[in-house]
């Protein structure tokens, strides 16, 4: 199916854009392509989430995780099937122990202590697709990643639903996990793949 619908996309493509080289629509298709892979894994953890009965949960963590993730990055799966498996895992798990948890804040305290100082010392992470080559751009998501944790810590000391709190802390330890070095190593993955280009001068882009 997959196959076939890039297939029938790509003819699209070539048949409105005749002035498009090869060189373009392999990268619109790349696109395309991470789209579908996208969408439908999510349409499958979604389905799951709802016969599980824990689909609001689901989203709420998606969100909050997102949203660090935007600054901190982290590991991306080389292979779809490994990323379904590894999403399935991890948010589903998330979100029903989202429910049923009761963190002390002693431990809630520690647990954010131990995501803070991996904020400082890996954060943010990149990949060998969307590698961070700017110095001075690493910089300013290291800082805007650890604002965001510390963001979720003082909400969970301000609020009193213990839902959002083990969301909260939930989603930052999942993105403390994918930005640690031996999470690459796991999946053998390069890690610091900026190293690569030999740049790592502050400069702006």
């Amino acid at each position: 199916m997959k196959k076939r619908f890039l297939s029938y996309i790509k003819k699209e493509v070539k048949n409105s854009h005749k002035e498009y080289d090869s060189d373009k629509i392999d990268e619109i298709m790349y696109g395309v392509e991470g789209l579908y892979l996208t969408v439908t894994k999510a349409i499958i953890i979604f389905l799951i989430a709802i016969v599980l009965g824990i689909f609001k949960e689901l989203i709420l963590l998606l969100v909050l995780y997102n949203f660090v993730r935007l600054f901190a990055f982290g590991m991306h799966a080389a292979k779809s099937w490994h990323c379904l498996i590894f999403s399935l895992l991890i948010f589903l798990v998330g979100a029903y122990l989202s429910q049923i948890l009761i963190i002390q804040k002693l431990v809630l305290y520690l647990l954010y202590t131990v995501a803070f100082i991996v904020f400082i010392l890996y954060a943010p992470a990149d990949t060998e697709k969307r590698p961070l080559i700017n110095k001075k751009r690493r910089i300013r998501y290291k800082v805007l990643s650890i604002c965001v944790l510390i963001l979720y810590f003082i909400v969970s000391l301000l609020i009193k639903n213990n839902l959002i709190i083990n969301t909260l802390i939930i989603s930052i330890l999942i993105e403390s996990i994918l930005i640690l070095p031996i999470t690459y190593k796991v999946f053998k993955l390069p890690y610091k793949n900026y190293k690569t280009y030999g740049l790592d001068t502050i400069r702006s882009v």
